[in-house]
């Protein structure tokens, strides 16, 4: 069970998970659309129980969707009920207008440089900060990697880099996961890769036949798929111990 600290005098907050065992580094686990819901706690509490001190920043209700409102539009979005799905959509098109703004996006970016600083900070780390996230997080993901060189090793879920991410300056490895049938992603992945190659990034995906969207998330039963989100976490705990690993960045 981790604890919620506050950044920036209080502006926004995070969930710290404390690392179990060996120390192996630091994650930055950054959610979905759906904002700090439980689900974003319990991930981050797995990656610390395989030793990494972990914080999932809430970069969201600063904009207006708080966890609470989150849980309850994606409630809506995936409900067995007609009329209750289409509640979801102008609820999402209201709270997510100012999130969606370049100047909502850069007080993100800022807000999650912080929380390299606050990990920087931390003793016995020696600078060893990955960043994954999903959707939404997936994308910040992408775009933190690019902006800040302190981040080793980047894991974005289904996401793609912001059009205004710098690839140019993307140092870290990047290990990102797909479904092959969340069809707007899978239109824009060999563009993605082209830009990665372009930009000289250490750059590597991989994607699940039948998994679509928010194939990791287990409270999300219409997404989910079990085996593809068990094969991504094997894969996303190999990459993290070799990128984080003290001797790869001597």
């Amino acid at each position: 069970m981790g604890t919620m600290i506050e950044f920036n005098n209080g502006e926004f907050e995070g969930y710290r998970a404390e690392p179990v065992g060996e120390l192996r580094g630091a994650l930055i686990v950054i959610h979905e659309i759906w904002g700090l819901v439980d689900h974003i706690k319990r991930v981050a509490d797995r990656y610390a129980a395989e030793g990494y001190l972990v914080v999932a920043p809430d970069i969201l209700s600063h904009g207006g969707m708080t966890p609470e409102i989150g849980a309850e539009i994606q409630r809506l979005t995936f409900d067995s009920s007609e009329e209750e799905r289409a509640k979801a959509q102008p609820l999402m098109r209201e709270i997510m207008s100012p999130v969606r703004s370049p100047e909502y996006g850069a007080w993100a970016v800022a807000s999650l440089a912080k929380v390299v600083d606050y990990l920087e900070a931390q003793p016995d780390l020696d600078g060893r900060i990955g960043v994954l996230g999903f959707c939404f997080g997936g994308t910040y993901a992408f775009a933190l990697a690019a902006a800040d060189s302190r981040i080793r090793a980047a894991v974005p879920f289904y996401g793609q880099p912001p059009e205004t991410a710098d690839l140019a300056h993307l140092d870290s490895p990047v290990y990102a996961f797909y479904g092959a049938e969340d069809e707007n992603l899978m239109k824009t992945l060999p563009e993605v890769t082209e830009r990665m190659k372009d930009a000289g990034v250490q750059f590597r995906s991989h994607t699940y036949p039948g998994a679509g969207h928010a194939f990791f998330n287990d409270t999300n039963s219409v997404m989910y798929r079990a085996d593809a989100a068990a094969d991504a976490w094997d894969r996303s705990i190999e990459f993290l111990r070799g990128s984080l690993a003290p001797s790869s960045h001597m």
